[in-house]
């Protein structure tokens, strides 16, 4: 056998009868065709016709599949080096939209039936002498610097160091979906009856035994091959803002999918689907947990400013002013705790939550959960410091009680970090209408308005001080009356979008507001105008001196509270519902 792999009887019977040409004086020493012959043999690479010979024998052999002959050169033949990584190579030119790639997908990877890992849209643009129509198939686009792992709180995806595969470790996931949000290309599904998340791994365990992915082999027109690139080229790309025409931007995540066509591409090229809007999900759990938590938080910190910077230092149990003292600490629990059991219905696998610390480093989810953990912890510790009169004698209940104020306003931080985390958790998509300014705002616009109107009616239920009572009735009212009209007005400054010219996604979120949402919507601003408007206004000019707080107050004061926390709910639901989803280009059903 020679150093190329041609067998030596092969070699000898195409050199046997070219020496029988050469004159008989010729053929005792080397010729120049020998010479050639020998030379050859000691390359250390085949000719095309020997790979074709070799591969044709190893088909006859059985020792590699079938249809390797088709897709064969599909894959790449070594492994990537340092700073290399597999991507997906899509030729536009080849792509004809049969969706057989996705059936291919589908099949092999045993999908649910609504359950899709690669996709096939449509844009469409030019101009009306020279229109262009592209249909385009996507997949996960395997990024340098995948979301989707960055914001998983239970590191539940892994980027393998050699290929740079993006592989979701499914029995790590406790289904929390926060990838799918954190995903600009809507590239995990959830899986409701397996209660976790999914995605495409490039079969990589195919591409293990040089076996093409299914998508690659399911493609009549070989559209999709599977190559080898440097990721400094996928950083360059997406520097330079070179990816697919209606895709959301690379530089979040650097995709290294390739999409290569010999024709040029119209700039105003645009998905099939741009224009089209429609509600997402509104995960009733995630707008209960993040409105409760904010009433708690909220509650939390108001006790304090008003204990300590309205109504001075207090005697631990005693409360400076009404709806301070241990019913403020005890509502503030319930609704805490209310919240974190709220959130357990948001995932798929809730008796796996204890997890959901392991990404600390990276998840502002992790970071959420820790934080409103904590802040229930200290509540607890403050609550029994009040009521520690009313407890039996135990180690270190001196001490408990002594660090009271301390309690409290370590509770009051603790949350505010949390109410933090909670809006960080959707900046981090770095979809615009979840961008810092407005998702920050109404985090802590509820905190502060559901906060001051919850200590606002644990006072009227308290016992009547007189002026003191009326006096911090007051000044909550007005923090309650501030706060909602800065609100609602931030919310309606939103439908001015509709008068935008290009369609963006602020002009999306007002159309979703005032077409498929308008029931919604119009109950969210009655409650709001009802609960943070007119009632505090009209207990202000209620409450003037000498006037007790007498029963029409409470139930005012209760029907405030209420109306604000159902108006945020909703408010809440359509932070979800009116929130354009950021994917790649679709229209093909």
């Amino acid at each position: 056998m020679s150093s190329t792999g041609v067998p030596d009887s092969v070699s000898s019977a195409i050199r046997s009868p070219l020496l029988a040409l050469l004159p008989a004086g010729q053929a005792q020493r080397p010729s120049l065709v020998e010479t050639l012959l020998r030379q050859q043999q000691d390359l250390t690479s085949l000719t095309a016709a020997d790979r074709f010979s070799h591969a044709h024998d190893q088909l006859e052999a059985a020792t590699v599949p079938a249809q390797a002959k088709y897709y064969r050169d599909l894959i790449p033949l070594e492994r990537p080096k340092p700073g290399q990584q597999y991507a997906f190579e899509v030729d536009l030119d080849a792509c004809t939209g049969c969706k057989a790639c996705v059936a291919a997908c589908h099949s092999l990877n045993g999908l649910e039936e609504a359950e899709v890992w690669r996709t096939v849209g449509l844009l469409h643009g030019g101009t009306p002498e020279a229109p262009t129509q592209q249909t385009v198939t996507t997949s996960c686009h395997h990024c340098v610097d995948p979301a989707c792992m960055r914001g998983c709180p239970v590191q539940a995806y892994e980027k393998d160091a050699v290929t740079g595969i993006v592989k979701h470790l499914d029995d790590q996931c406790i289904g929390c979906q926060y990838c799918v949000l954190m995903c600009p290309y809507d590239v995990p599904k959830y899986s409701k009856a397996k209660g976790i998340v999914r995605k495409c791994d490039m079969c990589s365990d195919r591409l293990a035994q040089d076996e093409a992915p299914a998508c690659v082999q399911g493609c009549p027109n070989q559209a999709i091959r599977i190559a080898v690139i440097d990721q400094s080229q996928a950083i360059e790309a997406s520097q330079a803002g070179m990816f697919l025409p209606g895709a959301p931007a690379p530089d979040h995540t650097l995709p290294t999918t390739m999409y290569k066509s010999a024709r040029p591409v119209p700039h105003n090229m645009l998905p099939a689907d741009f224009y089209s809007t429609s509600p997402e999900h509104g995960h009733p759990p995630l707008v209960l947990m993040l409105v409760l938590t904010q009433v708690a938080v909220g509650a939390m910190a108001t006790g304090w400013f008003a204990r300590h910077v309205l109504g001075g230092d207090a005697p631990a149990g005693a409360a400076a002013l009404p709806g301070t003292g241990l019913g403020h600490a005890v509502f503030t629990l319930v609704m805490a705790l209310s919240a974190l059991a709220a959130a357990t219905f948001h995932l798929g696998r809730p008796l796996f939550a204890w997890r959901a610390l392991l990404g600390l480093r990276t998840s502002w989810m992790s970071r959420e959960i820790l934080a409103f953990g904590l802040f229930a912890k200290v509540g607890v510790l403050y609550a029994l410091s009040l009521a520690a009169d009313s407890l039996p004698q135990f180690p270190g209940k001196a001490m408990l009680v002594a660090l009271g104020p301390v309690w409290e306003a370590g509770a009051a931080a603790i949350g505010i970090g949390g109410v933090l985390c909670s809006a960080m958790i959707y900046v981090a998509t770095r979809r615009a209408h979840w961008s810092a300014a407005p998702s920050i705002f109404k985090f802590f616009g509820t905190t502060v308005m559901c906060g001051a109107a919850a200590v606002a009616w644990l006072a009227v239920l308290g016992p009547a001080d007189g002026g003191a009572g009326r006096t911090s009735l007051r000044g909550l009212l007005v923090v309650v009356l501030i706060a909602a009209v800065s609100k609602l007005g931030f919310e309606v400054a939103v439908l001015r979008h509709l008068r935008e010219r290009q369609h963006t996604v602020w002009k999306r979120v007002a159309l979703l507001m005032v077409r498929d949402l308008h029931n919604l919507t119009l109950a969210r601003f009655l409650l709001g105008i009802l609960g943070g408007v007119l009632l505090p206004a009209a207990l202000l000019a209620s409450l003037g001196p000498g006037v007790t707080i007498a029963g029409g107050t409470i139930v005012a004061v209760t029907a405030m509270f209420l109306f604000l926390v159902a108006g945020e709910l909703l408010e809440r639901h359509l932070f979800f519902k009116a929130a354009p989803a950021s994917r790649m280009p679709g229209g093909l059903s």
